[in-house]
């Protein structure tokens, strides 16, 4: 994987770039629609390459690892030719969904176990099985086995779960620099900064992570409950460290917001199931604030969903329609909405990439943050 720098900011860390990889270049800053099991809920792949301009999406191991399982995805010639997208993608290590089954899993040094969330069944997850499972699903990137720690998390709590993400990390790198690409085109291993809230945590876990060199580096345990200023802070702080010839991805985040202020704080990368989430929920993000599309006021507006969406939904369908679809509990009213929000999340990070490449990226982000945050 090569990543190079196309325009810097002067006034702050954003910066505008290009990642080659063997499935496609991708146009950094870049925000990555969510897969889980190889799937956009709701949103086909002809939608996400020719309407919203995706450029990459992710998988999730934990979930692929449980359903279809691996050995169809090797049989199918990996996640690409399995789900029809011939494009660029990164899959999660399954540190998270772990993380996420609270009293359902033990985690040791040595790995996790846990249980299925499908059938009760019991599994065990070590950083060499991991990068096993990546490496059979064949993601361009792929992510090292970590621990997500939850918020609030006491110090001595998060510095023994530390301890343990960066033992992971060094048993991830040796199995991934020991074994090779299934599918005979290369992988990128990216390590995960973690540390909670605390400070020294984060730069120790930061200088650790860039020993190894790696394609690339991700930030995690973020977004995770915390206050949104100290988020920031630890970006911040990540970003110093983190190599600024290589890109970085904040994990799980997040809002319009969110992606604005960390592409100012260096951020390359970002995912979130928010677009298509909220979506489900009738909640529409635009450049003039959100909008709650089950609300009585939108029952007689025939006006465009969005007259400044880039999406073909944005303009075919009215207020009033997606209304009733959505009173009514219509499946295509999801469609639509996740449609329209991901094709926003990504008009949103290519004006950005613009607008650093112009030179005004801060205080065109500053005009901005001033509608996308009204609720209409």
């Amino acid at each position: 994987m090569d990543y190079q720098i196309i325009s810097a900011s002067k006034d702050c860390k954003a910066r505008a770039g290009e990642i080659k990889t063997a499935h496609g270049i991708i146009k950094t800053p870049i925000f990555m629609p969510v897969g889980t099991v190889g799937s956009v809920k709701g949103v086909g792949v002809n939608y996400l390459s020719d309407d919203i301009k995706a450029q990459i999406i992710l998988g999730n191991t934990y979930h692929l690892y449980l359903r279809p399982g691996i050995k169809i995805i090797e049989k199918a010639g990996g996640i690409q030719k399995f789900n029809s997208w011939n494009k660029p993608m990164l899959t999660d290590s399954g540190g998270f969904q772990v993380y996420s089954l609270g009293k359902i899993r033990k985690i040791t040094e040595n790995g996790c176990t846990f249980q299925s969330h499908i059938d009760g069944s019991r599994h065990e997850f070590t950083p060499e099985k991991v990068i096993d499972i990546q490496r059979k699903i064949g993601a361009d990137i792929i992510m090292a086995f970590d621990e997500c720690t939850p918020y609030p998390c006491g110090y001595d709590y998060a510095k023994k779960s530390l301890h343990i993400t960066l033992q992971w990390l060094a048993r991830c790198f040796e199995r991934f620099n020991n074994t090779q690409p299934v599918y005979g085109y290369p992988q990128s291993l990216f390590p995960i900064v973690q540390g909670s809230v605390y400070e020294d945590l984060r730069i120790h876990s930061c200088r650790e992570m860039i020993k190894y060199n790696a394609d690339g580096y991700a930030i995690g345990g973020l977004s995770v409950g915390e206050p949104t200023q100290d988020m920031y802070h630890i970006i911040n702080i990540c970003t110093d460290i983190l190599p600024t010839t290589k890109p970085r991805y904040l994990m799980g985040v997040g809002t319009p917001e969110n992606i604005l202020e960390g592409i100012e704080r260096g951020i390359d990368m970002f995912d979130c199931v928010m677009p298509t989430r909220n979506g489900r929920n009738a909640m529409l993000f635009t450049w003039n604030g959100t909008l709650n599309m089950r609300n009585k006021k939108w029952e007689d507006d025939f006006s465009p969903i969005d007259p400044t969406g880039t999406s073909f939904v944005d303009t075919l369908y009215t207020k009033a329609y997606l209304r009733h679809l959505f009173v009514s509990k219509e499946l295509l009213a999801l469609e639509i909405a996740s449609v329209h929000n991901l094709a926003f999340y990504l008009d949103l990070v290519t004006k950005a990439r613009q607008h650093i490449i112009d030179g005004d990226y801060t205080s065109w982000k500053t005009d901005v943050l001033r509608n996308i945050t009204r609720k209409l």
